[in-house]
This record gives structure tokens, C-alpha cells and sequence, in this order.
């Protein structure tokens, strides 16, 4: 995948869960990429395309994980960020 399928945007959120073989704890990220990057970067991962799935959380970090290991992966609902004060 080049930058420009691997834009980070600020205003949605989705939270990815990611189970690891022989790992205790599952690897929790919220990422700035859309659903359906997320989802084409685990495909192609898991398909061979690529060895590692590497993600971008919302903060610009990168989360690499070795497409053999991965046991599972979990999309949460897209986050809509709210801005402002308002009465909950």
C-alpha cells in the first residue's frame, strides 16, 4: 500500500482489536484509518500480500504485527469526535 490509502484522519475513529498467538493480551488501538482500510490492510495480510499488517493509531504511531500471528481482529463501530461543550 502506498501514503495516500494510509491517510490518517482525525475526525473518525476505529477502534481495532487485534489477538496475538501465544500472546496474553490482545493488542487495542484506535486507528485513524477508515474501516475498510483497516479491513483491506488485514486481508492483505492475511492473504500473503504483505508479512507484516501494519496499522497507524490516531496518534501517528505504527503497530506492526506478523501476519502469521495473528489470531483475530476486531473492528469497533467508526467514533465520530465531538467538539465543544454540550450536556451529555
Amino acid at each position: 500500500m502506498n501514503r495516500a490509502t494510509l491517510t490518517v484522519r482525525r475526525d473518525i475513529a476505529v477502534e481495532v482489536k487485534i489477538g496475538v498467538q501465544h500472546a496474553p493480551r490482545e493488542i487495542v488501538l484506535e486507528s485513524g484509518q477508515s474501516a475498510e482500510e483497516v479491513e483491506r490492510a488485514v486481508a492483505d495480510a492475511l492473504a500473503g500480500k504483505a508479512q507484516l499488517l501494519s496499522l497507524t493509531d490516531e496518534k501517528g504511531r505504527k503497530v506492526l504485527v506478523p501476519a502469521d500471528r495473528i489470531a483475530y481482529v476486531e473492528l469497533g463501530e467508526p467514533a465520530v469526535r465531538r467538539v465543544g461543550f454540550g450536556a451529555i
